[in-house]
């Protein structure tokens, strides 16, 4: 997703939910930073911004604003990720608590 939008718009902001508080998810903002920052730096340094949000479910807005709210529909290899099986893969290879 990230390569998609920055082909059209030049620079992306990264917005990690807050949820460390829930037990599935073990890794925390600066963990999660950390990660980010390494695969992207070389290629993408300065053309991103990453920052943490409150764990939010909905977006609303009363008026345009100027923001474009679109969603980038991925390929279905890619659109089937999921971070849960990727940690319960983990947790079943013992790698992870």
């Amino acid at each position: 997703m990230f390569e998609e939008i920055i082909k059209t718009a030049g620079q992306v902001y990264i917005k990690i939910r807050d949820v460390q508080i829930f037990d599935d998810n073990p890794f925390d903002f600066e963990t999660v930073n950390r990660n980010i920052e390494e695969k992207l730096s070389a290629k993408y340094k300065n053309r991103f911004k990453i920052i943490l949000v409150p764990n939010i479910t909905n977006i609303s807005y009363g008026r345009g604003v100027g923001y474009k709210i679109e969603e980038i529909i991925l390929p279905d290899h890619i659109q089937k990720i999921s971070a849960t099986k990727i940690r319960k893969g983990l947790r079943d290879k013992r790698k992870l608590k």
